[in-house]
């Protein structure tokens, strides 16, 4: 009896599907382990430190769409992260709404610039299109220079003099230190369920096509613009959730945090902890936060992690380039192997 291959593709379909929740799970039961060793072990300022990283993580795992899942290289997504947290200021201060209205609009504002400096994806690719988005997070980094970010003032822009500046009101139900960083841990996990769910499912699928070629894709039937936008679209609707939890977590965010150097080093963090499984975001997360601070808390120059941070993407693209998380995923792949070897002996 033959076997239609449509047959066989819709049963391959289910198969990954029902695949999907268990695979999906990782993510909240690993984001909810960590968040109890920060409660139970961190201090107050180390809890600070743990919150922008989580936070971070977000639009690290938007850059890992772009260019695990697509090859693109965009270097303007703390740029990104930027534009997130001043429409997240720029609502809460002007209209003052529930904390999570102003996230979603920092959000999908983002996700909408985001798409925009997209557009030359659509025909650039490589040092190229690196070269365009690098020169948009220029763009910005002078633009917030002049503007800066609202702080409770009057009009547009909603800038204060000196002691009238405003800090954001955190959420109601997340009022402490604590409880906002088990918050943002929470938001954090949503963001992460989005991507990973994107990765494993039609979409992700239709991305690997694309990273293999274009002309392969097509054959395949795949929309070529509408997945690079959806792509883009994502990444910055994360990098916008990121930017607006930042905003919360501080109260205020300040220009001068948001240099194109900065989307470089998200970038390089980025490959250094992982593009290719979902918790390398929540690791670049961490080193791009927790370094800097372990080196203040030891009084050391926080100019060193440039150097500390270049030695590490060397190291990822000679020797690792899956990053650590892929470094871990290969670990933990040996050991159940052995332990199944152990098994059946």
């Amino acid at each position: 009896m033959s076997v239609q291959p449509q047959t066989i593709a819709s049963n391959a379909e289910g198969l990954s599907t029902m695949r999907l929740p268990k695979q999906l799970l990782h993510v909240p039961v690993t984001t909810a382990l960590f968040a109890a060793v920060v409660v139970l072990l961190a201090n107050s300022f180390w809890l600070s430190a743990a919150t922008s990283a989580v936070a971070l993580s977000l639009s690290v795992a938007g850059l890992a769409i772009l260019y695990g899942q697509l090859g693109l290289v965009s270097l303007c997504q703390f740029a990104l992260v930027g534009v997130g947290g001043w429409v997240t200021l720029r609502i809460g201060h002007a209209f003052h709404p529930p904390f999570e209205v102003s996230l979603l609009a920092g959000g999908i504002v983002a996700s909408a610039v985001g798409l925009a400096f997209g557009v030359p994806a659509l025909r650039l690719r490589g040092l190229y299109l690196a070269l365009v988005t690098l020169m948009l997070a220029g763009g910005f980094q002078i633009i917030i220079s002049a503007w800066g970010f609202p702080d409770g003032g009057p009009g547009f822009l909603g800038r204060a003099d000196g002691s009238g500046r405003e800090m954001l009101a955190r959420p109601v139900i997340a009022d402490g230190e604590v409880a906002y960083f088990l918050y943002v841990c929470a938001a954090a996990a949503i963001g992460l369920l989005i991507a990973q769910w994107h990765k494993l499912a039609r979409p992700g699928r239709a991305w690997a096509l694309i990273r293999k070629g274009e002309t392969v894709a097509v054959a395949s039937g795949v929309n070529v613009l509408i997945y690079k936008a959806w792509a883009f679209a994502l990444s910055g609707l994360l990098a916008g959730l990121a930017g607006g939890l930042l905003a919360g977590n501080v109260g205020q965010l300040d220009g001068r945090a948001f240099g194109a150097f900065e989307s470089l080093n998200l970038f390089a963090l980025a490959i250094v902890g992982g593009v290719f499984n979902w918790y390398g975001a929540l690791i670049a997360g961490l080193l791009l936060r927790a370094v800097p601070a372990l080196l203040t808390d030891l009084g050391i120059d926080g100019y060193i992690t440039i150097g500390i941070f270049g030695v590490a993407l060397f190291h990822a693209l000679a020797t690792a380039p899956t990053g650590i998380a892929g470094q871990i995923a290969g670990l933990i792949a040996r050991l159940n192997s052995g332990l199944s070897r152990g098994r059946a002996r």
